[in-house]
């Protein structure tokens, strides 16, 4: 006679959803060409939907920055973006992993007057750096909007810029 073991509680669906976005956050084809590749894919396709679609709301928030160069050339940058209750947009500039910040958060740290592209809404915002503090106060909405979010810290060896887009 043989006894059967308990079976573990099934995860929840966030938790698996957690880690099939940290597998995927990390993997290799996405580290290599995701930096390349996902950004000219998504603005294509959001131009010629008319803001409605991008590949990569597939999985995760995402908003299309608008940004000048320091020529004063337009920048449209799609980022992965969460959204507080206030209704303040989150950015983390965490370029894949790589070891430089993103051209986009020198370019907010030069101009924080930008906008975003939200489901097709153009909105004027202004951005602000966040601390360590306010960050480590944020850590578990950063870490649910982008669960690889320490990996690429760790990864890049430098601190990530996170931004907060408050519509203006």
């Amino acid at each position: 006679m043989t006894t059967r073991r308990p079976r573990a509680a099934p995860a929840s669906a966030s938790g698996r959803r957690h880690r099939f976005l940290r597998a995927v956050g990390n993997s290799w084809p996405l580290r290599r060409w995701g930096p390349s590749v996902l950004p000219r894919l998504d603005r294509r396709l959001h131009r010629w939907t008319g803001g409605r679609w991008m590949p990569s709301r597939l999985l995760i928030p995402v908003l299309i920055l608008h940004t000048t160069r320091r020529d004063g050339t337009p920048c449209r940058t799609p980022l992965l973006a969460g959204r507080t209750e206030a209704g303040t947009f989150i950015v983390m500039a965490t370029n894949f992993g790589r070891p430089r910040h993103p051209a986009w958060s020198f370019h907010l740290l030069r101009d924080p007057h930008a906008a975003v592209d939200w489901h097709g809404d153009l909105l004027p915002v202004r951005a602000r750096l966040l601390g360590h503090e306010e960050q480590r106060a944020m850590e578990e909405q950063l870490l649910g909007w982008m669960p690889c979010f320490h990996d690429y810290a760790r990864d890049s060896r430098r601190d990530i810029r996170v931004f907060s887009l408050t519509p203006s």
